[in-house]
């Protein structure tokens, strides 16, 4: 894999424990609430947050963080995400806990930490109650974070299985990825696809289809016209106006699951996690940016119902350890350089990966591969290279090309 430098940040949080103690009954009764939005950043830490925030500040050229629609909640707090059997968690394990009030072990899947026994999430008791339930992920709608509100498998990786316990859960709305594995992980089984709509499950495919439903024509899986790796939705810096960006998803999704019953909607943003794995801070914040425009649909809809409305925003890890700065910059941070980042990671290697198939089937050299940096990254050009900076690049492609 290319081996990309990029910035990487951090947040140093110095946070004051303030203990406020209020008798019950002085507290006001308040209706139960009839619209719930679980929003879930996968990989979304502070350093994520405030990274966005001070890159929005930096595009108006100002030092300093920009709220975004998240942080502008009333209620902040923070949570521990470790698992009954390691104290690094992730995302099965954090998911399972977050969905049904219970830790448990390493890439478990609904289930106790000794995998004997189901635990049921809130979605699957919101139905039970007569809402309305969606599942909605940037990713696979099989992987660690969704599956976790309708599955029980002992292994995350289990995707078809969990793929197939998907319809069990008569959940109405499930988007906008699709199903990793659908056909087994040799591509051998029967399509989940078709399992699904045995079960009663129509397939949307697409933009046009999804966005032209005037109420939802029973229970829906609604997929992306396309998909990534994994099955999962473009990152947002690749997106094309084809694509169905997650604030019009959400916003769309409201208005397929009003109802007076009320509804459940869980809205996960899984490509945070996948663009901090690589490193890849511009994909990072940008994720996070357009995660939190859809947490802005769900708040323009709390306008609309605001005693009847509850939205919670969190995370199950976070995923990078972003760090901001270094002695070599001596600690200057410019994160509007990030701007001239045209395409994730996936892409950029895609990039590499042609050149080196088609032009360097007999050697090439560094210099050769450069227009692919200078296009995309804007490396040489918009963001000027020390000769340490040109010296480290030349080693990754060594490492990674030659």
């Amino acid at each position: 894999m290319f081996k990309k430098i990029i910035t990487r940040f951090a947040l140093v949080i110095i946070l004051q424990s303030v203990s406020i103690f209020i008798y019950s009954a002085e507290l006001p009764i308040k209706p139960k609430a009839k619209y719930v939005f679980y929003f879930i950043g996968d990989g979304m830490g502070l350093a994520q947050v405030s990274a966005a925030e001070a890159f929005l500040a930096a595009h108006e050229g100002q030092i300093r963080f920009e709220p975004l629609h998240m942080s502008n909640l009333p209620v902040i707090g923070l949570s521990t995400t470790y698992a009954t059997n390691r104290l690094i968690t992730g995302s099965a394990a954090a998911g399972t806990a977050l969905a049904t009030g219970f830790k448990t072990s390493i890439n478990t899947i609904g289930m106790n930490d000794s995998r004997t026994s189901p635990l049921y999430s809130i979605a699957t008791k919101a139905k039970a109650k007569g809402m309305k339930v969606g599942i909605i992920t940037t990713v696979s709608i099989n992987h660690a974070t969704p599956a976790v509100f309708y599955a029980h498998r002992p292994d995350r990786n289990d995707y078809y299985e969990i793929a197939l316990q998907l319809p069990e859960s008569g959940f109405d709305l499930f988007g906008y990825g699709g199903i990793k594995d659908a056909k087994g992980k040799n591509n051998d089984l029967a399509d989940a696809y078709d399992n699904a709509v045995s079960n009663g499950y129509k397939i949307i495919k697409g933009q046009e289809e999804f966005l032209s439903l005037k109420e939802i024509p029973g229970k829906i899986i609604v997929v992306n016209d396309r998909l990534e790796d994994d099955e999962a939705v473009p990152f947002i810096i690749d997106q094309t106006p084809k694509d169905i960006p997650l604030s019009r998803f959400v916003e769309k999704s409201i208005q397929l699951l009003d109802n007076p019953e009320g509804f459940f909607m869980m809205v996960e943003g899984g490509l945070i996690d996948w663009a901090c794995h690589s490193n890849d801070a511009a994909s990072a914040i940008k994720e996070v940016i357009d995660f939190d425009m859809a947490i802005g649909a769900a708040m323009e809809f709390m306008k609309l119902h605001p005693e009847e409305t509850l939205i919670v925003v969190t995370a199950d890890h976070e995923t990078g350890g972003m760090a901001l700065g270094n002695a070599l910059m001596k600690y200057e941070s410019n994160l509007n350089l990030l701007s001239y980042q045209k395409v994730s990671q996936p892409v950029l290697k895609q990039h590499f990966q042609e050149f080196r198939n088609t032009k360097c089937k007999n050697g090439c050299q560094f210099e050769e591969i450069f227009p692919i940096l200078n296009k995309n990254l804007g490396l040489g050009k918009e963001i000027p290279l020390t000769g340490y900076d040109s010296a480290q690049l030349k080693l990754a492609f060594e490492a990674s090309i030659t």
